[in-house]
């Protein structure tokens, strides 16, 4: 059964609190003539009772619904449609109303311990906007069963059930995702694989696709999912740290060796060009080690001055 609106009999809560007070005030008045004459009038007594007994149950037929919010109503266990109308009404009071709230919600999902794609343990959080569907009342109401957990401390409320059903399907679904990418790149080079650390919007738009296919069975919709907390677990962090630091001194030296190389080649071709002195082959490679050694070195070079000739 799918979910649809209610579109059986209502009425203006007011004016039904109107039609109460007239069978009431009706009421009161016949049981004073049914008691005030000679004697006891049966029919206008008995009318008065029942007219009492009637006002007593429409005060269960009266609901409030604020903007945002629906109910389910069943009539002795059969599904009669949801009502959306905002406002102070009055439907059948044999009918039972399950309150529902289709506001957006928070879901903040502490971080837990997985293993990335790599098999490197990680700690991994995410936040979820979640809301019911505007056609997921039926599904948020009868498709989802409560915990034994929740109505063993007496939280059985609809509400506390889907938010426990998110939580539960929002720790596994970051869970398989998280295992599908990588913490970091693994390498020094350019690669286009994507990153726990580097996906961005893809990795959130993963996660809003995997909630939206599980959570969708409750009628829930996901607007947003986006981690929040992203670390190694700190058993591998100092080995993982000492790692990255690694490759950001691997990454300088090839920055430093590539400028060098460039430095020697133009020192090379201006020396050549404007004929301030002319090298062979040896003398050549001896200038190139030299100007790699000082262009290269972590510390600065101590110069040693020639005073012989140039051969000595």
């Amino acid at each position: 059964m799918k979910n649809y609106s209610y579109s059986g009999w209502k009425l203006n809560g007011f004016v039904a609190l109107i039609v109460q007070l007239a069978i009431a005030v009706g009421a009161g008045y016949l049981i004073y003539f049914a008691t005030n004459g000679a004697e006891v009038i049966v029919w206008a007594l008995v009318t008065a009772i029942i007219g009492f007994i009637v006002d007593l149950i429409m005060l269960g037929g009266y609901m409030m619904l604020e903007p945002n919010e629906s109910r389910v109503l069943l009539f002795f266990g059969n599904y009669r449609g949801t009502f959306y109308d905002t406002g102070f009404w009055w439907v059948n009071p044999f009918m039972s109303a399950k309150k529902l709230s289709m506001r957006a919600r928070n879901l903040n999902v502490d971080p837990i311990k997985v293993n990335d794609k790599a098999g490197n343990p990680i700690l991994i959080g995410l936040v979820v906007v979640w809301k019911i569907k505007s056609d997921g009342a039926y599904n948020a109401v009868f498709d989802i069963d409560t915990p034994v957990e929740i109505g063993a401390s007496g939280l059985n409320t609809r509400m506390n059930v889907l938010e426990n059903f998110v939580a539960v399907q929002s720790d596994s679904a970051l869970r398989q995702v998280a295992g599908m990418y990588a913490y970091d790149e693994n390498s020094n080079g350019a690669s286009t694989e994507v990153t726990l650390r580097s996906g961005g919007d893809e990795i959130n738009d993963r996660l809003t696709d995997e909630l939206n296919e599980r959570l969708s069975i409750a009628g829930i919709e996901v607007i947003e999912a986006r981690l929040n907390y992203l670390a190694y677990a700190p058993e591998i962090a100092a080995a993982m740290l000492r790692r990255q630091q690694a490759d950001a001194i691997i990454s300088a030296r090839e920055k430093i060796v590539e400028g060098a190389v460039s430095m020697v080649k133009i020192a090379l071709e201006r020396l050549s060009a404007e004929a301030v002195v002319e090298l062979d082959e040896e003398r050549k490679a001896a200038m190139v080690s030299n100007l790699l050694v000082v262009l290269c070195a972590d510390e600065a070079a101590q110069p040693v001055v020639n005073t012989g000739t140039l051969h000595n």
